[in-house]
């Protein structure tokens, strides 16, 4: 029996990291098993990819590079990975996929969602996510400076409400895969609404 492909979405600072590790927190408590994993990234290889996607020395990367790049990444990280697990029957929770791409590259850089989806074919191989937990922030609410921001984090504001555009695009042509939830200032608050929007899909317990 196939097991479940989780993902979760979100533009920059929306705390989606921390809900990750809330939600690995609650699982280990509760005794329910679950692979984490995030891209780019994921596997040797892929992190190795990674660290080229994200490097501040080379802002000179084009758009197709920047998407083939990714799909790379995310080839090895299904087959290596997230395939493999899925066979076994096992829950895998990914942070960030293929609708990451479709925003930042298909909106934001502009190559469009068929363009990075017809890039993306072969490197997903049909292992879509089941559901995808998006959280829903505008980058004017969530938007925040880092410390060491890396490539994509440097983008300014035009770039990043292009992102978020295509992330609300990508909800309402999903036919009900991605799941909105919209986050609370308190972050138990919002770790609260996640488990809801996965017992409600009778992914967790």
């Amino acid at each position: 029996m196939r097991g479940t492909f989780i993902t979760f979405e979100g533009c920059e600072g929306v705390g989606k990291s921390t809900q990750l590790l809330l939600l690995r927190d609650y699982l280990k408590r509760t005794q329910q098993n679950a692979i984490f994993t995030r891209e780019p990234g994921g596997t040797s290889i892929s992190e190795q990819i990674r660290n080229i996607i994200m490097s501040c020395d080379n802002n000179e990367m084009s758009a197709v590079t920047e998407a083939m790049l990714y799909a790379a990444s995310r080839a090895q990280h299904v087959n290596e990975l997230i395939r493999p697990a899925l066979e076994a029957g096992e829950t895998v929770i990914c942070d960030r996929f293929i609708d990451s791409s479709i925003a930042y590259q298909g909106g934001a850089r502009g190559l469009g969602v068929e363009l990075v989806k017809q890039i993306n074919a072969p490197a997903i191989a049909e292992c879509m996510p089941d559901l995808t937990i998006f959280i829903d922030l505008a980058p004017a609410d969530a938007f925040r400076t880092f410390k060491k921001a890396d490539r994509l984090e440097q983008e300014g504001s035009t770039f990043h409400s292009s992102v978020y555009k295509a992330y609300l695009n990508e909800v309402e042509n999903s036919n009900g895969r991605i799941v909105k939830v919209v986050p609370c200032q308190n972050k138990m608050e919002t770790h609260e609404k996640i488990l809801n929007a996965l017992r409600d899909k009778g992914v967790f317990k």
